[in-house]
């Protein structure tokens, strides 16, 4: 058996593997084991009642978490003229049209979102196989194709959290950090948590929020009560 290192050991002291913890509990708990020399994000998943493999139990979207991720955010954008303009002045990193094209068909992808807007679709979807593998390819349905660039790379760069379920019906997501306070913690997950609920397919039947654990970069992982997601 591999030995356990003393950091590990020591933030899974007093953790019941087998208890839920309640929404505020879990928080503290890994805001006091936070022990990496570096800002620890914390992250959730949800383990839903989906299978990803029917087009109608397919989830995802974005949510605004209102006290923003605490990550720096590249955002890339794609137009032309006016909007362009538009985009430079909200505060994109890397703007262009055929010529950003060509660049990410290179694989210099140096930003960590992507915007697009209606008119450069056709030239955008050539990158399907480049963007579409790491989920940076722009989609109306995440507000990542839009008119309103200005508007979408604020959203990017104030904390707009893409979400999609996976294979084993397991959506995450990093929800602020350690260095956040417990209450701005809390909301973000809970407003990520209700984004998920709303997001609900027709075609889940059951119970659809399963499990969900909440943990941070170097910390253990914690089973949440999902009764105090609910707003309070």
């Amino acid at each position: 058996m591999a030995k356990i290192a003393k950091r590990v050991a020591k933030s899974r002291e007093g953790i019941d593997r087998n208890k839920a913890y309640s929404l505020s509990e879990a928080v503290k708990m890994l805001k006091e084991r936070a022990s990496a020399k570096f800002d620890e994000t914390i992250e959730i998943a949800m383990n839903l009642g989906v299978d990803p493999r029917h087009a109608d139990q397919m989830v995802r979207g974005v949510v605004n978490l209102p006290n923003g991720t605490g990550r720096t955010v590249r955002v890339a954008v794609f137009a032309r003229g006016d909007k362009a303009d538009e985009a430079r002045a909200a505060g994109a990193d890397i703007v262009g049209a055929e010529d950003l094209v060509e660049t990410v068909q290179k694989g210099e992808i140096n930003f960590d979102r992507c915007i697009a807007t209606p008119d450069m679709m056709p030239l955008v979807g050539r990158l399907g196989k480049v963007l579409g593998p790491r989920g940076m390819m722009p989609n109306p349905k995440v507000g990542t194709v839009t008119p309103d660039v200005a508007a979408a790379v604020k959203a990017s760069k104030g904390g707009a959290v893409e979400f999609r379920v996976e294979k084993a019906g397991i959506v995450h997501a990093g929800v602020g950090k350690v260095s956040f306070d417990a209450k701005a913690i809390e909301e973000n997950i809970r407003a990520f948590a209700e984004a998920v609920t709303r997001a609900k397919p027709a075609g889940a039947k059951g119970n659809y929020v399963k499990k969900v654990s909440l943990t941070s970069t170097m910390g253990p992982g914690l089973k949440l009560d999902v009764a105090t997601l609910a707003a309070s």
